[in-house]
């Protein structure tokens, strides 16, 4: 395979096994052994992206509108969570969240509803249409993420996952 393909070439070689060569012949004096995995995660990270916004175009949805309308189909039934909520599980501004909000009402996804015995109060609900979209997209997104994870027997995608919630956990930690 060709040399900057991101594949691997005759001798088990990737796209990451060069950039580390080329770095150690130019600079002896670092220790590039990290790139050997956070590049590695880097490349996979916008794979999976471009993977991901492929699935939920095919199903209408910008990403971000995966992310909240899944978080309220997660939710279970009635499908409804406060705009607070939705802000620490999609990690985004209030502002950013209100404008979110507005969009998917406008496109009938979801519906803004008064909180029960809170007047000034509102939760987002999720509409039909929002749940078989988001159930549809989900649907192919894991079609697609299995096929990523193809190459790994399913015990190394397991030590694969732990290894990575080690490296994770501290930035999901509030």
């Amino acid at each position: 395979m060709a040399a900057g393909s991101g594949t691997q070439d005759s001798r088990g070689e990737d796209e990451v096994d060069r950039i580390v060569a080329a770095w150690r012949r130019e600079r002896p004096d670092l220790d590039v052994e990290p790139l050997t995995v956070l590049s590695r995660v880097t490349r996979l990270a916008r794979h999976l992206d471009l993977a991901r916004r492929g699935s939920f175009a095919r199903h209408g949805l910008e990403p971000w509108e995966f992310d909240v309308l899944s978080a309220l189909r997660r939710a279970g039934e009635p499908y409804c969570l406060s705009p607070g909520t939705l802000l620490t599980q999609t990690l985004v501004t209030s502002g950013t969240m209100t404008n979110r909000i507005d969009r998917l009402v406008q496109h009938r996804l979801v519906e803004r509803l008064p909180t029960p015995g809170d007047r000034r109060g509102v939760l987002v609900q999720l509409t039909d249409r929002g749940r078989t979209q988001v159930d549809a997209a989900m649907s192919e997104l894991l079609a697609v993420e299995q096929t990523l994870l193809a190459a790994l027997a399913p015990a190394d995608r397991t030590s694969l996952a732990n290894l990575l919630r080690t490296l994770t956990t501290p930035f999901d930690t509030p």
